[in-house]
């Protein structure tokens, strides 16, 4: 008997698709599963797989989810820094921050990959026309990989400049 370790992560199923394949004899069905996990804290992650039946399936998205987990720089652990737009195959995804208290205004799978991110106020919008749940997802997590932070090294350059100044 497997004893399974519990995970940090909480996960939320995207999609369960039916797939068909045409074989000798008649038709293979398989189920194919899109998961984002999370811990609500600045981690996230999406997987996909196939499987001959949906549990399995959806247990091999979540071990995919964990492997491809990112982290997001938060702003306050609560929005993103700035701005962000991001594009993946036909999906096109705006990120804009938003004050507190005005919560997570997004739809679809963005607002599942935003909400397991840890992400409270963000306003977020599908640009492209696509409803493809995987592809607006991964247009998501393109735009909160893509985010960049200042590091704040202004104050470690202009120190030294300031003891010559003084000698």
């Amino acid at each position: 008997m497997m004893r399974q370790k519990k995970s940090e992560f909480q996960d939320k199923v995207l999609e369960i698709r039916r797939v068909t394949r045409v074989v000798a004899g008649g038709k293979r069905f398989s189920f194919r599963v899109t998961m984002v996990v999370g811990d609500m804290r600045g981690r996230v992650g999406i997987g996909v797989a196939k499987g001959l039946d949906v549990a399995s399936a959806v247990q091999k998205a979540r071990r995919q989810a964990e492997k491809n987990v990112i982290t997001v720089t938060l702003k306050d652990h609560r929005t993103i820094p700035h701005d962000v737009d991001a594009k993946y195959s036909a999906a096109r995804v705006r990120l804009k921050p938003a004050r507190a208290g005005n919560g997570l205004i997004a739809g679809g799978s963005s607002r599942a990959v935003l909400e397991l991110a840890g992400v409270k106020d963000i306003s977020a919008k599908i640009l492209g026309r696509t409803t493809n749940k995987l592809t607006n997802a991964m247009a998501t997590l393109k735009a909160l990989e893509s985010i960049r932070v200042r590091k704040p090294e202004r104050a470690a350059v202009s120190a030294p400049a300031e003891e010559k100044a003084e000698q």
